[in-house]
């Protein structure tokens, strides 16, 4: 059986024996729209829950428009023509792009330029968040269980606030999109941190699919909505970062319809744990660094069996990251075990916690196994992970190794094919 694996920009094919006791599980395919400007400009104009995009927008208002960064295949393109041509009477120079980075690295310029287009880049004022830059947020309000809420300052100065985005499941806040690209997309990070603690995290019901109910998902619409943003646009893709259905309107309204389709298109269930599950991390841009590549991590660990071995294929060109703290909590843990009793302590608070927290939460459930052309092996064996240099060759080996009826399960397209155990 040949299989190919979403990795990097070109995809890596892996050719496995037919005998095995192999499930390979993908999301339903569904087309991209044959327009996906004209789609996304007829939702514009017809939304959910909403009036027109363009009957909200004054010639003398600030519009602030908030984007994806390079870490999401958000079309940013596409939702950039729809809404110049929607705000044409409006002055350029009264619109602001924000680029909602949280509390990763800013985009570089040629990344913008690919995100956006030289047009946009050449003609736009371009704002990313910087997490860490207090001077730049301002406190909005509280939530009701008290955190204090801090959000860009110049956003919340905006008269009309437009958040785009794209629909997907997400490992611990349920589906992206929706008031994520404000919270954490556009947060300080001590507002951020109070959202992904470990608390929340370690919440049964903060994990993929689940929103209402979530705590992390539920505060994150609570933190959006104190400055409630005025328009969304968010949609939904298929395994080629095509545009499959548009989501625009009110901010709960329209994301929960997304969230419906995208939950029935891409979570799949299935019977019984495996033991042992090969996953990619969706491909470029998602598979960009390990820290990303969490999420593939996280997929396969819904589906294998406590003690079992997972494998996952991801470029990783950013490496583990330099920037942020997730190499350095995973460098100074000698095992996953300690690392989660430091996370645990009480008041204990840093940059990217969550996602060390979750990746040691793993490990300990099975063992990972780590293929990419640009970790070193070291890299690889500082974050508790085994290198992997053949895929087919690691699977011929755990099969061994778990017995010759082992059940595998394959995740082409990683975490945009979630599977569950449905109870």
């Amino acid at each position: 059986m040949q299989i190919k694996l979403a990795y990097g920009k070109e995809g890596l094919e892996i050719r496995l024996p037919d005998n095995l006791n192999l499930k390979v599980l993908e999301s339903e395919y569904i087309s991209g729209l044959a327009d996906p400007t004209g789609a996304v400009r007829e939702a514009l104009r017809s939304p959910t829950g909403s009036q027109p995009l363009k009957s909200l927008v004054q010639a003398d208002c600030k519009i602030g428009i908030v984007l994806s960064d390079i870490t999401r295949p958000a079309p940013n393109r596409v939702f950039m023509s729809a809404l110049k041509e929607e705000l044409a009477p409006i002055s350029p120079d009264r619109i602001v792009l924000f680029i909602a980075t949280g509390t990763h690295r800013a985009n570089t310029e040629t990344e913008l330029r690919e995100m956006l287009g030289n047009q946009t880049v050449d003609r736009c004022r371009i704002v990313q968040n910087s997490a860490i830059d207090r001077d730049s947020h301002v406190l909005v309000g509280r939530t009701r269980g008290g955190k204090d809420i801090w959000l860009h300052d110049e956003y919340v100065k905006c008269d009309v606030r437009i958040l785009t985005g794209f629909i997907e499941p997400h490992f611990f806040s349920g589906f992206s999109g929706g008031g994520k690209a404000c919270m954490p997309g556009l947060a300080l990070l001590e507002t951020i941190c109070r959202n992904h603690s470990v608390k929340n995290i370690e919440s049964p019901t903060a994990r993929w699919g689940v929103t209402y109910g979530n705590p992390l998902w539920e505060e994150i619409l609570e933190a959006a909505s104190i400055v409630p943003p005025t328009f969304l646009l968010n949609v939904s893709l298929n395994r080629d970062k095509q545009i499959t259905g548009v989501f625009a309107g009110d901010l709960e309204k329209a994301h929960a319809r997304g969230c419906a389709l995208v939950r029935e298109m891409s979570m799949v269930p299935v019977k019984e744990a495996f033991d042992i599950v090969l996953s990619s991390s969706s491909g470029y841009p998602l598979d960009l660094n390990l820290y990303q590549s969490v999420k593939g991590m996280s997929a396969a660990a819904n589906v294998v069996r406590k003690g079992g071995s997972i494998i996952i294929a991801a470029d990783c060109w950013d490496g583990i990251p330099e920037h942020g703290e997730y190499g350095k909590l995973l460098g100074e843990a000698k095992d996953p075990q300690s690392l989660l009793k430091t996370i645990r302590a009480p008041g204990y608070q840093r940059q990217d916690m969550w996602q060390a927290q979750i990746h040691a939460q793993i490990c300990r459930k099975a063992e990972v196994y780590f293929y990419s052309r640009n970790l070193s092996d070291e890299q690889i064996e500082s974050a508790f992970l085994k290198p992997c240099h053949d895929l087919e060759a690691t699977v011929a080996e755990l099969i061994r190794k778990h017995g010759a009826g082992a059940s595998v399960c394959i995740l082409p397209e990683g975490p945009q094919t979630i599977p569950y155990i449905r109870r």
